[in-house]
């Protein structure tokens, strides 16, 4: 029997409304989830403009509440994180170890076949008696989701914070990843954030985790400094918008670190004019981030790369998930891994009008849609 499911959805033309879908009954490899909070970013306001109707929201948890027959990993019951980079397993990339680039299943890598916007992918899902695409696959602004068992991972902790667990799966991974994963910071050594959003929080956290000595946030706007320093910031350095690729910046910073630039930056402001800003601000053989993911044609001075800088694109903190999210909440339980303080706010689905409005104003670190 068909599953009714409260949503939020993407009409296509820059609205949502909250509506029902149903759900058809799990096939053998699926799984159906009954969400108990979902993080709110970026992407998910993107998602109004794809031109199409989709079930919103890309980062989620909850508990298994339907299983497919060849299911044996999960079962009811069970507390779950959703990831939106299922990987294969199978595919050279992921037998490289390379998961987040699953070239079967990645919603974002060229080549893959999972969800791109333009690409239907349209199973288990009714909405007004048609198919309806979910936002990654995923689609959790909604009280149950339908989803393939390599979209989960089983979280083994009691007693559960489904808000902190819900926004692992996105930029906390994102910023986290970055730092440890594809950068390798060294402990003692320095950093410098660019951009204190949600996902420059979590570097911050992550490069602090990691035993950097040494942690400079950068933003323009003071409260986000503020908050900088909870979460990890030695030293904080207030930006001017008319300060052209953070030059000005970079010189600040190489006084603060006693005359030498730092040895890893990490760009998280997603403005395309500052994609090359972390080059400006490592030293000789340094390393240089690029987390936020711009992707437009810039303009780079190639004296920012003397000598012998490195600069990466990393996507999704070369995530694993079996792996990480076991270790990101195991991090947050000892307290390291500031999970509850980058939640800002929660919001019923009702309200997702309101939790837009405060993540473009800049209101919150992270917002969350909690079910009840």
């Amino acid at each position: 029997m068909p599953l009714l499911s409260k949503t939020a959805i993407a009409t296509g033309d820059g609205q949502f409304v909250i509506d029902t879908v149903q759900l058809a009954e799990p096939k053998a490899d699926e799984l159906i989830v009954k969400m108990k909070a979902a993080g709110l970013c970026h992407t998910d306001y993107d998602s109004l403009s794809w031109g199409k109707a989709i079930v919103m929201g890309h980062e989620g948890a909850g508990v298994v509440e339907k299983i497919g027959k060849d299911i044996t990993e999960f079962a009811i019951g069970d507390v779950v994180i959703l990831n939106w980079a299922t990987p294969c397993m199978t595919c050279f990339q992921c037998q490289e170890g390379n998961q987040h680039i699953c070239e079967r299943n990645s919603p974002v890598v060229a080549g893959g076949n999972g969800y791109t916007p333009g690409h239907a992918h349209l199973q288990g899902t009714q909405w007004n008696g048609r198919p309806i695409e979910r936002s990654f696959n995923l689609g959790t602004f909604s009280e149950y989701v339908i989803v393939k068992k390599s979209a989960l991972v089983k979280i083994e902790e009691e007693n559960i914070n489904f808000s902190a667990a819900a926004i692992v799966s996105c930029g906390v991974m994102t910023g986290y990843g970055s730092v440890v994963h594809s950068a390798k910071l060294k402990a003692g050594s320095s950093a410098v954030v660019l951009g204190c959003g949600g996902v420059g929080l979590n570097v911050l956290n992550a490069c602090q985790i990691a035993g950097a000595s040494r942690i400079v946030a950068v933003d323009i706007n003071p409260h986000k400094l503020d908050l900088a320093k909870q979460f990890g910031a030695t030293d904080v350095i207030r930006a001017d918008s008319n300060d052209v690729g953070l030059l000005n910046v970079a010189s600040k910073v190489k006084q603060l670190l006693g005359g030498r630039a730092a040895d890893y930056a990490f760009e998280c402001t997603a403005v395309p004019a500052l994609g090359a800003a972390p080059l400006a601000m490592i030293r000789n053989a340094g390393t240089a981030v690029q987390v936020s993911g711009i992707e437009e044609d810039i303009t780079i001075d190639m004296r920012l790369f003397e000598w012998d800088k490195i600069y990466i694109n990393p996507l999704y903190g070369q995530c694993r998930p079996q792996i990480d999210f076991p270790k990101l909440m195991r991090l947050y339980k000892t307290g390291q891994l500031k999970l509850d303080q980058m939640i800002t706010q929660e919001y019923q689905l009702e309200d997702l009008a309101i939790a837009f409005d405060d993540l473009l104003n800049g209101r919150n670190a992270k917002g969350v849609v909690v079910f009840h």
